[in-house]
């Protein structure tokens, strides 16, 4: 029984970590993104200040 018990604990604790390795790249991809975001939010008010008129595709 001891044995039974120990093998669903472990199973338990891997899907755990399983799940905590998952959201922890989910968390990194979205801080990432948010990063890029900012990035991208900074570069055209840069742009817009410069003056420069965006470019038309034609």
């Amino acid at each position: 029984m001891a044995e039974t018990n120990k093998l669903f604990v472990e199973k338990v604790l891997e899907k755990i970590r399983r799940d905590d390795l998952r959201e922890s790249k989910t968390g990194q991809r979205d801080e990432k993104m948010e990063e890029l975001k900012s990035e991208i939010q900074r570069m055209k008010a840069q742009r817009s200040r410069l003056g420069q008129p965006p470019r038309r595709r034609g």
